[in-house]
């Protein structure tokens, strides 16, 4: 079940991104050179083929002068319900001494902690 919403996310992740290139007046071509990303790899994206990192979407959002927050959320990295000014994630996805990698470690590890303490306050 989980599999099927992170596909749906990356899917409407795809359609958001593609809204806001055309509202942008940015062909494909355009946005992925203005992005740093590659243009097949940026299709993938629009298409809800592929998962960018947050770093690929911070790059996006740049490219098309929007909010990196905005397309964290859609693409599930984000809660949109949490503060995002004071939001653990934005501060670890903010950090430029940590890979990609560890970002999404440590993001792994706080949601775990968050869902297995909603879990004891649910017992």
């Amino acid at each position: 079940m989980a599999k099927g919403k992170v596909g749906k996310t990356v899917e409407s992740l795809g359609d958001y991104l593609k809204e806001q290139r055309v509202a942008a007046r940015l062909s494909l071509r355009q946005l992925s050179e203005q992005a740093g990303v590659s243009n097949p790899y940026l299709s993938q994206i629009e298409r809800g083929l592929r998962r960018p990192s947050a770093e690929v979407l911070n790059q996006i959002a740049k490219a098309l002068r929007i909010s990196a927050e905005q397309l964290y959320v859609r693409a599930g990295i984000l809660d949109p319900d949490e503060d995002p000014a004071g939001s653990v994630e934005l501060a670890v996805l903010g950090d430029s001494g940590l890979s990609e990698r560890q970002k999404q470690s440590l993001l792994d590890v706080y949601h775990s902690f968050l869902a297995l303490n909603k879990d004891l306050a649910g017992d």
